[in-house]
């Protein structure tokens, strides 16, 4: 495609991309029929996407060509239409790696900014296959520039414009793909450090109805992965439960914490709703998780791959000791009021024991009893870390390549210790959600 330059110059900046992406269109076409393994895009074509749609000009001397606001928005309608029409999947994708894959130099600023204008006007109008592809950028992608991307998302739809929430939640049905990647890049953003990094309200309503509705939805992109080992290890998790876990047992304090503060920045710190919809959130995890040995079976993969990683979860509890530790011991609670600090222990006793029973966790007691060192005494997670040993049949198996982490996350190798019955028909994973008592005693 590079002898298309000299006739691209001349033309005005809106009809030199326009002309460009029709070529490009053709260009990946023809090479996706050749046959070629891998099918990929030229040097020459991507420095033609730089200089005519991204703007950044090929000689460092020359002057770069802008855009007004108008010509922008029609560019934005073009590649709308663009991906719409063309009906061959394989196309639309790597048509959007060519225009959004970043390159590690100065154009990928302008790929920032024109991706993330493109999916948040893919979301206001409907545009499925923008969104199909958007959703295989993130998970292939830096999380960094994943969050990015979210970022904006959130801005556009949950803070800029009151009542906007409703467009993107009406994409949940036509694009799950998406939606997985957005709330594992939402959860990876929103980790619930500070104040300003505490999701939304409407962003909170709208992730646990999506849950509710279809709890599979958090799982779609691990459904839909092919077992390799092409996923980057700097990229967002396989799927969003890692984080989710995290907002369930952070926010009990968090908020809290907030709320006495007295730090109403538009989140949700001192909204009284909260509560409830962290409690809903925390029980449709639980009942994800419980889907997983059927799932993991089916893949033959129980017993061998984490959906949770130990890493992940060591980090919790740190973060968790120190909110513990920074905690005002001395606030007194009503006796019929479950004290902010139990709350989330509790949940997350409840998260290792579900996760241990379904096979989302691969770890020994010893392991966890490691990472949980440093927090206080709390009845429920004592009786998870005192209680018997984990076994899988494929303990011994090498951790999968699919792992995002598997290279630092091995499975454990401690010796095998001779169950009477399987491990996930050991633990019933309703223990903690009906009430019935924990049928196992503390190791003496």
């Amino acid at each position: 495609m590079g002898d298309i330059r000299q006739s691209l110059l001349p033309r005005d900046v809106l009809s030199a991309a326009k002309e460009l992406l029709y070529h490009l269109d053709i260009y990946i076409s023809n090479l996706l029929q050749s046959g070629r393994q891998p099918p990929q895009v030229d040097t020459k074509t991507l420095d033609l996407v730089e200089e005519f749609i991204l703007h950044s000009p090929k000689d460092r001397n020359a002057t770069a060509r802008r855009m007004s606001a108008l010509q922008e928005l029609q560019l934005l309608e073009i590649m709308c239409s663009c991906f719409q029409e063309q009906s061959r999947d394989a196309v639309r994708q790597l048509m959007f790696s060519a225009l959004f894959n970043l390159q590690g130099n100065q154009a990928d600023e302008s790929r920032m900014g024109l991706l993330s204008k493109l999916v948040s006007m893919a979301i206001a109008v409907g545009r499925v296959p923008i969104l199909e592809c958007a959703a295989t950028w993130l998970q292939r992608t830096h999380r960094v520039y994943c969050v990015r991307l979210a970022q904006v998302l959130v801005d556009d739809y949950c803070s800029m414009l009151p009542g906007s929430v409703s467009t993107l939640q009406n994409i949940h049905s036509s694009s799950p793909r998406f939606c997985c990647q957005f709330i594992a890049a939402v959860t990876t953003l929103y980790d619930l450090t500070s104040e300003e990094l505490t999701p939304p309200l409407e962003l909170l309503q709208m992730i646990v109805s999506w849950i509710q509705e279809d709890p599979h939805l958090v799982l779609i992109s691990f459904l839909n992965t092919p077992l390799s080992g092409s996923q980057p290890i700097s990229s967002l998790d396989v799927t969003p439960l890692g984080g989710l876990v995290r907002w369930c047992v952070k926010a009990p304090l968090v908020y809290k914490r907030y709320k006495k503060q007295g730090l109403t920045n538009g989140n949700a710190g001192s909204d009284p709703q909260v509560a409830p919809l962290f409690s809903a959130l925390h029980l449709s995890v639980l009942q994800v998780l419980m889907l997983l040995p059927n799932i993991l079976n089916d893949k033959g993969l129980f017993g061998r791959l984490a959906l949770l990683q130990l890493e992940s979860l060591a980090s919790l509890t740190s973060d968790l000791s120190r909110l513990l530790d920074q905690a005002d011991k001395h606030i007194h609670t009503s006796p019929d009021v479950h004290p902010p600090s139990q709350l989330a222990l509790d949940r997350l006793a409840q998260a290792l024991q579900v996760a241990l029973a379904n096979g989302a966790l691969l770890c020994s007691r010893e392991d966890l009893r490691s990472i949980c060192s440093r927090l206080p005494h709390n009845n429920l997670l004592q009786l998870v870390l005192s209680g018997p040993v984990i076994y899988y049949n494929n303990i011994h198996t090498p951790p999968l390549a699919f792992s995002p982490h598997a290279s630092h996350s091995p499975i454990p190798s401690h010796p095998p210790h001779t169950p009477h019955t399987p491990s996930h028909a050991q633990f019933p994973a309703q223990t903690f959600m009906t009430g019935i008592p924990f049928p196992y005693r503390p190791a003496h």
